[in-house]
């Protein structure tokens, strides 16, 4: 006959309310990231479980958690299409979070929650890996370990667990250092991300259309740091080249095919600025570089257009090295074969074409056109604005003549729409321009907020030349910011705002921090750790050779924690002190404990051998039983099975 599995304990309120403390906790950084439907029936879903909890409610039955659980896959199958991606299973592990919250009564059901609560804790570093996620983890893990203690010791009080829970993180700490600094670095996750993980990285793309850099100039997100050698040069330098784009379909610009490697120009010509670009990821190939770039970084080209390329799609954060020579004018070589892409204009705008057809017949060279145009945003009262009014058809005519409100990539794409109907080449530039230096550790900080959008034109005998026309109508953008130069009371990214003098204090010294971790830990590569090993005398190290290293280290830390425990066990534990004590009283009347004997076995041979002991020694066991493995905590307990152990009378017998 088959034995029956006896059922596992019930859970006690305390147990069930730190299980579902954990639980809020481990959810709380995901809800940005999941459907609003899944929040609201995860808060549901919570709120039943804190009413069961009060007594308010009861649990619900088996059908309609079935129920629930095939409503709930069908909905994240409904909103992702599929179940396999970032997305889609992060949703079904909360899912089968508050799910299981609903029918958490015995303590494998707390198990269960505990280690879905460590797994989806996890899934936080898939979407971010800063430093503010980083501690809150470490807090949640420190409050998940806690609550798994308080499963098999529900009496004891919140801070014995908090302190358990503390020193195993503590005890693991040196071989998570160990592993983080020699265990072999690949460049991504080993585990291969989903397609869908780097859906919602957010920069500069290779179309631009009225409003998009507007839009993206809203977020106050950090697009890429930068530390110079030397001082840091002035703000009308600081053109962070991107996306060239020479194709315009009436609205929308677009980048050409951008494959091919030009000659850098001579490092020796001119002023050289050395700088370091530390780039947020952004899913995309391109590298941000000071003009004029002389140099690629690894895996890198430079585009006939100088747009610095990354091989592929930047997904992580990326640190490289680059040098700029701001004096050099390119293209002053350029056929008039390739120069023929960069005048092509869709047949629209007609009051525009007319405009520029009058200036060129008036005007003896193609600078004075550029002027003519640059004087005409500075005298026909144009304004510099983050809400434009939506365009029609003819947009360029409509912004030049009719609303003449716009942020710069209006002003970028009217100018280059003009100088071609001019025949001067022309091609819209996107990037960043500016950017804000940190006090604290002297990295300069460029937000999206800092996104551009300003024009180049090539001129005979010259070359390539950048001519931003944002700077005609507002001058204060290039030489003080995005703050200075939108009207008051338009809408900016709270962290740029410039009257919050104190907010922009802390936030210095939080982003110094910040960069701090990403330097050190985050952009610990591949590269950095063979600098790093190189330094210890691998130069080139055997990762079969750096594993067995690896192996042994772990054991030798092992054996030295083992030791360490066991030479403390006795010390640290007032419990097994106290029995000890017994043991001791009872072995002067020779009745030793046997190395093999638990305390129940005990306490019935010593009352067997002396009956008048029964009482008071039962009772002393079962105490200690209690203590030792069950569910009873706390000072007081533990008090009374010291006092019932000195109050224990043992003579020895005649």
């Amino acid at each position: 006959m088959a034995t029956q599995r006896p059922d596992s304990p019930l859970l006690a309120r305390s147990q069930e309310l730190w299980l579902l403390a954990c639980s809020v906790l481990t959810l709380v950084p995901g809800v940005e990231h999941i459907p609003h439907w899944l929040t609201a029936a995860a808060g549901l879903a919570l709120a039943w479980r804190a009413a069961i909890w009060w007594r308010r409610a009861s649990l619900p039955p088996r059908w309609l958690l079935t129920f629930l659980v095939f409503s709930g896959s069908l909905g994240v199958f409904l909103t992702y299409r599929q179940f396999f991606g970032k997305d889609p299973g992060v949703a079904l592990l909360i899912l089968f979070l508050v799910l299981k919250l609903l029918e958490m009564r015995r303590l494998r059901d707390g198990l269960a929650v505990i280690f879905l609560c460590y797994f989806l804790l996890l899934t936080h570093f898939l979407d971010a890996q800063g430093l503010d996620v980083a501690g809150f983890t470490l807090a949640a893990l420190l409050g998940i370990t806690a609550a798994l203690s308080g499963l098999a010791h529900a009496g004891r009080p919140v801070l014995a667990h908090l302190r358990l829970s503390a020193l195993m993180l503590a005890q693991a700490t040196p071989f998570m250092l160990l592993l983080f600094l020699l265990f072999p670095r690949v460049q991504g996750p080993l585990w291969g991300m989903p397609a869908d993980a780097y859906s919602g990285m957010s920069g500069l793309s290779d179309t631009m259309s009225p409003g998009s850099i507007s839009q993206l100039s809203l977020s106050g997100e950090i697009a890429f740091r930068a530390h110079f050698e030397g001082d840091i040069p002035p703000k009308h330098q600081l053109y962070w080249r991107g996306p060239v784009l020479r194709l315009f379909d009436g609205r929308a610009w677009r980048a050409g095919a951008q494959t091919e490697k030009v000659s850098l120009p001579d490092t020796a010509a001119g002023t050289r600025v050395r700088y370091a670009v530390t780039l947020e990821p952004h899913n995309k190939p391109w590298l941000f570089a000071l003009e004029v770039p002389s140099s690629a970084p690894p895996a890198a080209i430079v585009s006939r257009e100088f747009q610095v390329l990354s091989k592929l799609p930047v997904r992580n954060r990326l640190r490289y090295e680059m040098q700029a020579l701001p004096d050099f004018v390119p293209g002053a070589e350029e056929s008039q074969a390739s120069l023929h892409g960069y005048l092509g204009l869709p047949a629209n705008n007609p009051r525009t074409r007319a405009l520029v057809g009058q200036w060129r017949r008036e005007a003896a060279t193609d600078e004075a056109v550029v002027r003519r145009m640059l004087d005409f945003f500075r005298a026909e009262n144009f304004f510099y604005t983050l809400t434009p009014p939506l365009l029609g058809d003819n947009s360029i005519d409509q912004f030049l003549f009719e609303t003449r409100r716009g942020f710069c990539e209006h002003y970028a794409s009217a100018f280059v729409f003009a100088m071609r109907a001019a025949e001067i080449p022309a091609r819209v530039v996107t990037g960043y321009q500016g950017g804000e230096r940190n006090p604290v550790d002297g990295y300069l900080i460029v937000r999206q907020s800092d996104a551009h959008a300003w024009a180049e034109v090539w001129l005979e005998g010259r070359g390539w030349l950048r001519v931003d026309p944002t700077a005609a109508v507002a001058p204060s953008r290039i030489e003080a910011g995005l703050a200075a130069a939108v009207p008051a009371g338009e809408p900016l990214p709270f962290i740029v705002r410039a009257d919050l003098s104190w907010l922009r204090q802390i936030r210095f010294r939080w982003e110094a921090v910040t960069n701090t971790w990403n330097q050190w830990v985050l952009g610990y590569t591949p590269e950095r750790q063979r600098e790093f090993l190189s330094r210890l005398g691998m130069r080139e190290p055997d990762w079969r050779k750096m594993t067995a290293v690896m192996a042994a280290l772990c054991g030798l830390l092992l054996l030295g924690l083992t030791a360490w425990m066991l030479h403390n066990r006795t010390r640290l534990d007032p419990i097994v002190r106290a029995w000890n004590r017994l043991s001791r009283k009872l072995s002067r009347i020779g009745l030793a404990r046997k190395a093999w004997e638990g305390p129940a076995d005990y306490a019935r041979r010593v009352t067997l051998a002396r009956p008048e002991l029964a009482q008071p020694l039962l009772a002393i066991a079962t105490l200690y039983i209690d203590l030792r493995y069950g569910r009873l905590g706390g000072k007081q307990p533990i008090q009374k099975l010291r006092r019932l152990i000195a109050d224990l009378n043992i003579t020895a017998k005649r």
